[in-house]
């Protein structure tokens, strides 16, 4: 669903509130899980403020989700899932600090471990994410189909063209760095492996 920012940011922040809660987790013990204050995940909680990628990707691994998993709540209350996703019904987030555009593509709720995302990247941005050691097991395909990317996997440094395919484990620390004067599309088929 290509939503305008205030309603997303509100949903955002009734997801964080309601994984919090269903834990018997606080505030305090959030933020000392994620590293990210208290003030802010208040703020989130409130749609006050809108996460960054990064940001948000603390506060999913310590509440042992991924950003796919996160988003799921999108799917229209009280129905029943459906095979199907339709592109306009979709989840589209932006993250307000590099403009990393995240679809999720993926239809909610099907019972499958693969999560496929679209994002747009734009040229000169750059996203690094810390070891998920909690997410044992779970992989990812980087799919580039326009534009440049490097990926920093650990201390290895991959330049995708359009047409590669990166493999990875969402285990170790990435970064994803867009070096290209043009924004960079691609596809993350991301495999949670088995429950």
């Amino acid at each position: 669903m290509e939503q305008d920012d205030a309603p997303l940011e509100s949903a955002i922040g009734e997801r964080v509130r309601q994984l919090r809660t269903a834990r018997g987790e606080t505030l305090d013990g959030l933020a000392a899980a994620s590293g990210v204050s208290r003030a802010m995940i208040s703020r989130i909680e409130r749609g006050e403020a809108s996460p960054t990628a990064q940001l948000l990707s603390r506060l999913c691994a310590a509440l042992d989700l991924t950003l796919s998993a996160f988003f799921a709540f999108a799917a229209e209350e009280g129905s029943p899932p459906s095979p199907l996703s339709r592109r306009a019904r979709q989840t589209v987030w932006r993250d307000p600090e590099t403009g990393y555009q995240r679809r999720a593509v993926s239809a909610p709720d099907t019972g499958s471990r693969v999560d496929l995302v679209e994002v747009e990247f734009p040229a000169g941005a750059r996203i690094a994410y810390p070891p998920e050691t909690a997410k044992a097991g779970m992989t990812q395909h980087v799919w580039l189909f326009s534009g440049r990317l490097r990926l920093t996997v650990r201390d290895t440094v991959h330049e995708l063209e359009p047409g590669d395919c990166l493999y990875m484990s969402i285990t170790e620390g990435h970064v994803f760095e867009n070096p290209g004067p043009e924004p960079a599309h691609y596809a993350v088929v991301l495999d949670r492996g088995r429950s």
